[in-house]
């Protein structure tokens, strides 16, 4: 674990993994808790930490990939998408971020 917070890599999954994490949150509970129990208490801080891990995952992304010198129509694209998709970033972690070598 330490060595994720070593590399750019590392800590592009570090941020995926809390990124998908407040994705989901924001979707499977603010927002059911806004919408159907009407108590919209937790949308906006969740939603706030949300953009903010969004924003840090975009940005790191295309650090890793100039880095690493991925081609957009290949790689880069696929990692930008797994942030907008309900565990997008699990499953980029496991498949691509997973085997860089650093």
């Amino acid at each position: 674990m330490k060595n994720l917070f070593q590399t750019n890599t590392g800590r592009l999954r570090i941020i995926g993994f809390l990124e998908g994490t407040s994705l989901l949150i924001l979707l499977f509970i603010a927002m059911p808790m806004k919408y159907i129990f009407e108590m919209p208490f937790l949308t906006r801080p969740i939603g706030t930490i949300h953009g903010a891990l969004f924003l840090l995952f975009i940005f790191n992304t295309i650090s890793v990939g100039v880095e690493q010198n991925w081609k957009f129509a290949t790689t880069t694209w696929k990692v930008l998408l797994a942030c907008i998709i309900p565990f997008g970033t699990f499953y980029i972690d496991s498949k691509i971020l997973s085997k860089i070598k650093n």
